[in-house]
Order: C-alpha cells, then structure tokens, then sequence
C-alpha cells in the first residue's frame, strides 16, 4: 500500500497566515489541487479571504462550502474531512487531522510552535502517523524564516 509523505511545519517566526500562501502557491505551480483543512467552518472562511488579500499582485483561485462547486476549485478550504475537488496534496491546519491521509500524495501539518497545546497535539500526531508507517519529515523555522529539514 502506498502511504503519504507527511510533512510537519514547525511555525516558530511566520504565522500561518504568512507560510500557507507560499505552500500554496508552490503547490498550483506543481499543478496540483489541495485541500485545507482547518478546525473550523470559520477558519475556512478566514483562511479564505486572507488568500485573495494577503498579495495584491496575485490571484490564487480557491473556494469554501460557501462559494459551493469544488470540483472547480484548484484549492478547497473546509473543516470537513473529505476531498470534493479531487486534490492530491492535503494541509492540515489548527490541530486539524484526517482519516484518510493514505488518498493523498503528500500531507503539510502546519502547526504553531509557540502555542504548548499546537506543540502537543502535533507531537502526538506525529507518533500516529510514524506508528501508521508513513514517511515523515519535520521542518523547523530558522531565524531568518527560511526552514531547515531535521532529522
């Protein structure tokens, strides 16, 4: 069975608000779709109205159960786990986890490190996902807001 690569982002000097747009973006230039999963149906909403403000000279195409037809939407942004526009590669945000991380290629838990309750439940999911078998990798900020790949 093939299993998702699982990428953890330890947010230390970024907020999500800053680091998921460039996730996302790198993702569209790799022509894939993407699903964000949040806690929250208002978090969705936030996250996606944060996504046509956050850079005047970019349009970044994504859509909520608000906007409605997801297969039409290169990024969907939900608190809901499933995966209505097709996409391949999944970002779990605000402690947010799914059931079936085994239907994506590639998996971002982004988590604020600065938050001891982030801090927990990422660790713990973290230990599920490597006792599942998945290939993890742990990504730490730098001091310069680049990302470091630890071991």
């Amino acid at each position: 069975m093939l299993m998702s690569d699982i990428n953890f982002y330890h947010l230390q000097r970024s907020t999500l608000e800053t680091v998921l747009p460039k996730l996302l973006e790198k993702t569209m230039e790799a022509s894939k779709r993407a699903l964000v999963l949040t806690n929250s149906p208002q978090k969705a909403e936030h996250l996606a109205a944060h996504l046509w403000t956050y850079d005047p000279t970019s349009w970044m195409p994504h859509g909520t159960d608000k906007d409605g037809s997801p297969e039409d939407q290169p990024i969907w942004l939900s608190d809901v786990d499933e995966n209505p526009n097709g996409a391949s590669f999944l970002f779990l945000t605000g402690g947010a986890q799914s059931s079936a991380l085994d239907d994506y290629e590639r998996c971002f838990v982004l988590f604020d490190g600065n938050n001891e309750n982030s801090l927990g439940e990422a660790r713990q999911y973290w230990k599920t996902c490597k006792e599942s078998g998945h290939d993890l990798a742990y990504w730490q900020q730098t001091d310069r807001g680049g990302w470091d790949k630890k071991q």
